[in-house]
């Protein structure tokens, strides 16, 4: 079972944690070295990554315009 936590966010906050996911992705993507996870897990990180960036995407868009102030 997946536990689930409502957040309601501005448009201007939610922005700033869309971008910062960019940042995290290129993290994911570009890690090099040691700290370089096997692929597998790359993967499954980036795929983690893009779900959440699209369930912030389709939240925010069926939202009221009163929750966006």
């Amino acid at each position: 079972m997946t536990e689930m936590t409502q957040v309601k966010l501005t448009t201007n906050q939610r922005d700033l944690l869309l971008r910062g996911l960019q940042f995290v992705r290129s993290s994911v993507k570009l890690s090099l070295g040691q700290s370089r996870l096997p692929d597998e897990q790359r993967g499954e990180q980036l795929l983690a990554i893009e779900n959440l960036e699209q369930h912030l995407r389709e939240d925010l868009a069926n939202q009221p315009s009163a929750n966006l102030s």
